[in-house]
């Protein structure tokens, strides 16, 4: 009766290797918090007003902020009234990065959020539902003496959402009015060392552009970079975790096909499984750092979706192969009811990142968020996709619950048998229960990291040492559903061993009377498991 490796491998052996996966999550968590740096860097940038009195606006000049060929500045908004500058001559310019630094590819994206300084005024007043229009020149060079290439120019348009706190009187202009940031840009590549930004507020009052968004004084931007030593930290785990779960998927697949039987559902989806968490191991990133790739954030975030829906997928399936009849197993066509929400949620978040992402691969400033259709129709994506979630919970939850209450029932046909299968048998339910709460503590281990490295300020100090939370979550978790992943393929993979032969001469030996209580249940079943086996419900249940 041969089974899988974690019906076959002694408790002893077993423990070993849970001490070793132990042993490379905690490391892994380690090389994260104490290792790495902060995931991300923020960074503030202070527009400087630069004057264009050129006829022909549409005719690119980069104005710069700083240097040997600075623009003509002005300090504020009434210094170009004194000087009788309109505001469609006013450039508001943004160097990327700071003075005396320069970007690099190892920062992997850049994200942009916009901050506009608005002052009342009685005749100036925000009108409502108001929207600013913007247009934004965006240039690159690698070389402080080289010429600036126009990399995307685009008219960006944003609804404000500003409030006034204050009573609208005349003693209170001057004031600013509290306004939410905005989206501005992202960029999926940081291929160059130095970036610009000019930004126009062109006013038409004909067209009503421009017009009734209040004094805006300043233009504020924070940009938002991966740092580039976390990201170094991240491409060498990828780097060894690649080869570590590809050996272990080619050593399972090889035990599987090496079996007289075909291998059944369960066997197929534990593969794919491991195919998914090498695909998005590979370290394609590697070529981001010498190309200009602005696409690897949305090949990313596919890779990511795939390896989670084959997960979800995988749950599932693992439940009911452990809980159906025979007639209803090794099917995929049977699961179509708990699997269909997880293939609904996917495509719905899919094409929301193609809406967002896939449009920024040609328009760095576009946003769904921006327009009112496109915030609906963002909504109704991520809704759609969490009540998919949700249904697929209520499945999961269902399905773990019938497992446990189906081989509870089994464990009734153990009290029958010798002392020492009997043990045999308990311990073999023993470890299938273990191991699906040990699911379930990864899947709550994600779910509470996440939430501490949202509320904490990223970061712990303990005497001189200080552990980056941020970085932890990121490697510890990445680090564990390799793990996961990768002890499921070497636990489920057939064993050579064969309990029944070396074991008929001994205590072990099955009388007909023990026998004859399972045999309903495992003979005549191919499976990877004795508890797959064993799990089955017999036809007149």
């Amino acid at each position: 009766m041969a089974g899988a490796i974690i019906e076959n491998m002694s408790t002893k052996k077993l423990c070993i290797v849970g001490g070793i996966l132990l042993v490379f999550q905690i490391i892994a968590f380690l090389v994260g918090g104490l290792i790495a740096p902060g995931p991300t860097t923020a960074v503030s940038y202070m527009s400087v007003k630069c004057v264009d009195v050129r006829k022909n606006h549409h005719k690119t000049k980069w104005l710069m902020p700083w240097g040997p060929n600075q623009c003509d500045k002005i300090r504020d908004i009434e210094e170009a009234i004194t000087r009788q500058i309109e505001a469609n001559e006013i450039v508001f310019s943004v160097h990327i990065p700071l003075p005396a630094m320069e970007m690099s590819p190892w920062f992997q994206f850049m994200l942009f959020i916009l901050q506009l300084d608005i002052a009342f005024k009685l005749n100036n007043q925000i009108r409502d539902n108001a929207e600013v229009s913007m247009d934004v020149s965006l240039a690159y060079r690698d070389d402080m003496s080289a010429e600036w290439t126009e990399m995307a120019h685009e008219r960006v348009p944003r609804k404000l959402k500003c409030t006034f706190t204050s009573p609208k009187i005349p003693e209170h202009e001057g004031r600013y009015y509290e306004c939410d940031v905005l989206p501005f840009m992202e960029i999926g590549s940081v291929a160059h060392k130095y970036y610009l930004l000019n930004i126009r507020l062109p006013v038409n009052e004909k067209k009503k552009i421009n017009v009734g968004i209040g004094e805006i004084k300043d233009i504020r931007l924070v940009g938002i970079h991966q740092n580039g030593g976390f990201t170094k930290v991240w491409f060498a785990m990828k780097t060894f975790l690649t080869p570590s779960i590809f050996i272990i998927m080619v050593w399972y697949w090889r035990r599987i096909t090496m079996m007289s039987r075909p291998p059944v559902l369960l066997e197929k989806v534990i593969f794919a499984l491991g195919i998914s968490m090498t695909f998005i191991n590979i370290p394609v990133e590697w070529f981001s750092i010498g190309f200009d790739w602005t696409w690897m954030l949305l090949f990313g975030d596919i890779r990511q979706g795939i390896f989670y829906a084959m997960l979800l997928s995988f749950w599932i399936i693992f439940c009911g192969e452990h809980m159906m009849d025979q007639h209803e197993r090794n099917n995929i066509a049977g699961y179509w009811k708990q699997v269909g929400p997880i293939a609904v949620g996917s495509f719905c978040l899919f094409i929301f990142d193609m809406c967002e992402r896939g449009v920024q691969l040609t328009n760095p400033f576009y946003s769904i968020w921006t327009t009112d259709v496109g915030t609906e129709l963002a909504m109704a994506f991520i809704i759609v996709a969490g009540i998919c979630l949700c249904l697929y919970f209520l499945f999961l939850c269902f399905m773990v619950f019938q497992v446990f209450r189906n081989i509870s029932g089994k464990q009734s046909s153990l009290p029958a048998m010798s002392k020492v299968r009997r043990l045999h048998y308990e311990g073999l339910i023993f470890r299938f229960k273990f191991l699906m709460l040990i699911t379930l503590a990864c899947a709550a281990m994600t779910v509470i990291f996440f939430i501490v490295s949202q509320v904490t300020e990223g970061h712990w100090k303990w005497g001189g040492v200080t552990v980056q939370l941020n970085s932890a979550f990121f490697t510890g978790i990445y680090g564990m559903w390799n793990l996961y992943v990768f002890a499921l393929m070497f636990l489920y993979a057939p064993s050579h061993k064969n309990y029944g032969d070396d074991q008929s001469n001994g205590d072990l030996r099955v009388h007909s009377g023990e026998e004859l209580q399972l045999t309903t249940t495992i003979t005549h079943v191919d499976g990877p498991t004795e508890i797959y086996k064993l799990s089955r419900k017999e036809a007149q249940e």
